[in-house]
């Protein structure tokens, strides 16, 4: 084994700084254009639910994505694969940034989706491959703490830049940046030098995969994940609609600062995931679950501190729930783990598509009313799932 990356050395310095740098990249990268959904609307005459699906197309790339990756993981050169990913994702947001057709948006998007969810699984094994065993937690900790920031400073620069030019500049800024950190991992970040590279043929494993389909458990989890998810991320696909117009008329860089509220999701996964080694992951999640629906209920009343409240308590709620679920479905059979992973966030990411996509039909007909009553709908079905695998026992 090459020698491991240990504390205080400048390999250390310099895989921290750029592991930090290209989560916030490719994070930044992935919703990059939730911001602006609003503005793409206008621009390309969509209605809300045709704009929403330059979420969509990019979240149903990622889904099926991380089941190929996870089956050829050990097939690929973390650094080399990262920063290739990286570095090609960006170069599609600055093709974004020029094309005048919303249709070759999409699919854009949707290569990009299909690179960029290479980066979290490949990142994850990287540190645990190439920092000494003692210090991978802390390492993890500064990757980890990065995802959140990378998607709320990316959302606050487009939202910033759309308003002072437009939003394809946003973009373009945006794409330069994140190919500068792909150039600067691949100059600085330290050699994949402790995985040996399979070179044999690549087999992927269906049968596995299917394999965890015929466990009740692990559906319910997975079920639970689709749930929360979509309603996540449809209410941060359509909350600028409402807020930019009356009676609250917020600038699309008001609208970008909104995302801070993201922040609140790091507490409630450090919270939330504390209690549940004392009381287990099953009460947390219904806990959770309530919590964000408490939240989205609290949006439907006017004072704009009141939505904003509301959406603290649901991102709170939401962030609970992820960080329970996603721990649980590893521990829950003996299949690969890294399989387990992957089939959650393929849910996880379905869900963001679908209901993503579906809330803008709600919006259009029966305003954010629509939204909340379609939510409480997928968000009460998810709690008596949770409320089921409670009853059972961990």
């Amino acid at each position: 084994m090459a020698r491991l990356i240990d504390k205080g050395t400048r390999e250390y310095t310099c895989a921290l700084i750029m592991m930090f740098f290209g989560s916030l990249a490719a994070f930044g990268a992935e919703y990059c254009l939730q911001p602006v959904i609003p503005i793409l609307a206008q621009d390309f005459n969509l209605t809300p639910t045709q704009a929403s699906l330059s979420m969509s197309f990019g979240t149903i790339g990622m889904a099926f994505s991380m089941l190929l990756i996870a089956s050829i993981s050990k097939h690929l050169e973390r650094k080399k694969v990262m920063v290739i990913a990286l570095g090609i994702s960006s170069i599609l947001i600055l093709l974004m940034s020029i094309t005048e057709e919303f249709a070759l948006i999409l699919a854009l998007r949707f290569v990009q989706g299909i690179l960029l969810a290479g980066f979290p699984s490949l990142a994850v094994a990287y540190i645990n491959e190439e920092f000494n065993p003692k210090i991978i937690g802390a390492a993890i900790g500064v990757y980890v703490a990065a995802t959140p920031l990378g998607g709320l400073v990316g959302r606050i620069l487009i939202s910033t830049l759309t308003d002072v030019a437009s939003w394809r500049m946003g973009l373009m800024i945006a794409g330069i940046l994140y190919l500068l950190s792909a150039i600067m991992m691949w100059i600085f970040l330290p050699p994949s030098l402790n995985k040996k590279i399979e070179h044999g043929k690549i087999k992927i494993q269906w049968k596995d995969f299917l394999s965890l389909l015929q466990n009740k458990k692990i559906i319910m989890i997975y079920l639970i994940a689709f749930c929360v998810m979509g309603c996540f991320v449809c209410t941060y696909n359509f909350i600028s609609y409402v807020l930019m117009t009356e009676p609250y008329n917020l600038s699309q860089t008001i609208i970008g600062f909104i995302f801070v509220l993201y922040l609140v999701g790091s507490v409630s996964s450090a919270v939330m995931g504390t209690l549940s080694d004392h009381y287990g992951h099953g009460i947390i999640i219904v806990i959770s679950v309530i919590i964000q629906l408490v939240g989205i209920l609290l949006t439907l009343f006017m004072p704009l501190i009141v939505k904003i409240i509301g959406l603290a308590i649901f991102t709170y709620g939401f962030f609970g729930v992820h960080s329970n679920d996603c721990a649980w479905a590893p521990q829950s059979c003996q299949n690969d783990k890294a399989q387990v992973s992957a089939m959650y966030m393929l849910f996880y990411y379905i869900g963001a598509s679908t209901f993503g996509t579906i809330g803008g039909t709600f919006l259009s007909n029966y305003g954010w009313s629509g939204i909340v009553v379609f939510e409480t709908v997928i968000l009460t079905i998810g709690l008596i799932l949770a409320i089921i695998l409670y009853k059972k026992k961990e």
